[in-house]
């Protein structure tokens, strides 16, 4: 990993869950380098708040489409990922790459749903934690607490 330099998170709760402050966040996202992209579509609901993050750091368009797969305990809650609401709209980054964004990719089922929605598109994922071609923290192996977590 060279001169990339990770911050170690000290914050563990009694749940053996990992405290991720937003700063620690913003500061992964400006210390990657990313590959040319059009815009960022973000995964709700995990996805909305790193994808609006990424959105707003690199200056790209944000688009969100909402799927459920997993309920709040991490467990998938149907057989499949779902999309929840209308279908995107095809024009979303029409030519360039799409970088998909998530807080949590297990399986990568979600990527694959949403990555079906754009045939013969570009994708690039990024998962905060898991598996995905970009991960933000892959150091991290416990359940997460993420700023954003109510």
């Amino acid at each position: 990993m060279g001169s990339e330099k990770h911050e170690t998170f000290g914050s563990v709760t009694q749940d053996e869950k990992t405290v991720v402050s937003f700063a620690q966040i913003s500061n992964a996202i400006k210390a990657l380098k990313f590959p040319e992209m059009e815009c960022v579509v973000g995964i709700a609901r995990g996805g909305l708040v790193p994808a609006a993050i990424i959105a707003h750091q690199l200056g790209l368009p944000l688009h969100i489409i909402a799927v459920n797969y997993r309920d709040d305990s991490n467990r998938p809650r149907y057989a499949e990922p779902l999309l929840i609401g209308s279908e995107p709209d095809k024009a979303i980054g029409s030519t360039g790459p799409i970088l998909l964004v998530d807080d949590v990719s297990v399986t990568g089922k979600t990527f694959q749903a949403v990555k079906a929605l754009f045939p013969g598109r570009q994708i690039i994922t990024l998962a905060l934690k898991g598996k995905a071609d970009m991960v933000l923290f892959p150091d991290i192996r416990t359940c997460v607490i993420w700023p954003w977590s109510v």
